[in-house]
């Protein structure tokens, strides 16, 4: 029998949970999440339901470690692409646009609708996975206020109102009833004004054809 060394078993080992984590999303965009089977999964996957079970030992530990994955990818975007040197307002209008392109791209529930049908331990666990993006939004709205754009408002639970609002539009954007330039514009300009951005200042932060798809449709 061939030895097989550390580094290759790691490698394959990599490449097999990628190929599941695909699957995962395939079979959510196509058939939604309670009518997955882990069956349904080793089948798109390539892979044996022994092999499955390797990896994660039931579909709820297999979704929680999805939804993980993807959380992940959405912080350490947010990283990457939240602007810096920027005001406060305009750092806020990319985190939303963010958002919503992350709702476009994985269509899946939010995490906590998923945490609460797969019982109180998930829930849990992708509460405390969620919390990063909250945090970043939080820091946003705490930096507004501290440089005078933003009223001082309690910025935890103005974050969490936000991310509820962006939420909101997940499903009127996944099945195309509203557009993402739009949606944009929309959440942006109602969080900005609650937070006593002025309409000229908001104004100048949105795109001009974003504005024009707000106020076409009072």
């Amino acid at each position: 029998m061939p030895k097989i060394t550390a580094p290759t078993i790691a490698a394959h080992r990599a490449r097999t949970r990628d190929r599941i984590m695909d699957a995962v999303d395939g079979l959510i965009r196509s058939q939604g999440i309670d009518r997955i089977s882990m069956t349904d999964v080793a089948n798109a996957a390539g892979i044996t339901r022994t092999a499955l079970y390797n990896y994660f030992p039931d579909k709820p530990a297999l979704l929680l470690a999805f939804t993980e994955q993807v959380n992940s990818a959405f912080v350490e975007r947010y990283k990457r692409e939240l602007p810096s040197g920027v005001s406060a307002a305009r750092r806020l209008s990319a985190f939303v646009r963010l958002q919503l392109e992350g709702l476009v791209a994985h269509p899946h529930p939010p995490a906590a609708e998923l945490g609460a049908s797969l019982g109180p331990d998930a829930y849990q666990a992708l509460a405390a996975h969620v919390a990063p993006m909250q945090r970043l939004l939080t820091e946003i709205i705490e930096e507004g206020a501290t440089a005078g754009e933003f009223d001082r408002l309690p910025a935890e639970r103005t974050a969490g109102l936000t991310l509820s609002m962006v939420g909101s539009q997940r499903l009127p954007l996944v099945n195309d009833e509203i557009d993402l330039d739009g949606t944009h514009a929309l959440v942006t300009r109602f969080v900005l004004r609650a937070l006593g951005v002025a309409t000229e200042t908001v104004d100048t932060i949105l795109p001009s054809t974003a504005r024009k798809n707000t106020e076409s449709s009072h």
